[in-house]
């Protein structure tokens, strides 16, 4: 979990986030129809890593989500693996009418898996759900793997801006629960080391009077 930018005085939380996947699944339209709510049917593939931000609010907390585009292309796999060390979430996109993005998903996954935090919170996608009539993947498989690989699935439409805001808030939603509880959890351990030095030094400050005590006992005439 990293600190806002000075300049950013509502944001209190920032999470760094990565979309990958195979290239031409709709990475891009699917941050670009998040962060500004635009879709560009002719969009080009995305050269090495861009990223957007959008600030979002969880109850009584703004989030600032930093969302990175990764490309999917191989000849840049060496230079996005960098990225994803520091992310708390990563949106792993295929495309439906595709079956070979969707076989591919493992081999993503033990990437980012190598390279990213272990609590990181993935959301499986499946893009492109407006071209049902040219589905390869079956709602069912998507399903399927999620379950296997304990991820959080969803089928989107960039194009027809279907369930894009679900998923891109359903990760950051359960970033931000995870980054709470540490923070709890955290809190409740400094709190209860504070009351153990507190204890210990009442330890010692009466085995230390117990002790002056006896001193001054024994030298009594």
């Amino acid at each position: 979990m990293g600190s806002c930018a000075m300049f950013d005085d509502e944001c209190e939380y920032l999470f760094k986030t990565v979309l990958i996947g195979d290239s031409t699944v709709g990475k891009s339209n699917l941050l670009s129809r998040f962060a500004k709510d635009e879709f560009h049917i002719d969009s080009k593939p995305t050269i090495g890593v861009e990223f957007a931000y959008r600030n979002i609010k969880i109850g009584d907390k703004i989030v600032k989500a930093q969302i990175w585009d990764t490309a999917g292309q191989e000849r840049f796999r060496a230079i996005t693996s960098s990225y994803y060390r520091g992310a708390l979430g990563a949106m792993l996109v295929y495309d439906i009418t595709r079956r070979g993005t969707f076989e591919n998903l493992r081999k993503w996954l033990h990437e980012l898996r190598e390279y990213s935090n272990r609590d990181i919170v993935i959301v499986l996608v499946g893009n492109k759900s407006d071209l049902d009539d040219s589905r390869e993947v079956d709602i069912e498989d998507g399903q399927s793997l999620a379950q296997l690989e304990d991820l959080c699935f969803m089928e989107t439409s960039a194009k027809e801006n279907l369930n894009v805001e679900d998923a891109f808030l359903q990760m950051i939603t359960k970033i931000f629960e995870i980054a709470s509880q540490k923070s709890l959890e955290a809190k409740e351990n400094e709190a209860t080391k504070q009351v153990l030095d507190h204890e210990r030094k009442e330890i010692i400050y009466v085995v230390d009077e117990v002790s002056a005590t006896k001193q001054t006992n024994c030298c009594a005439s």
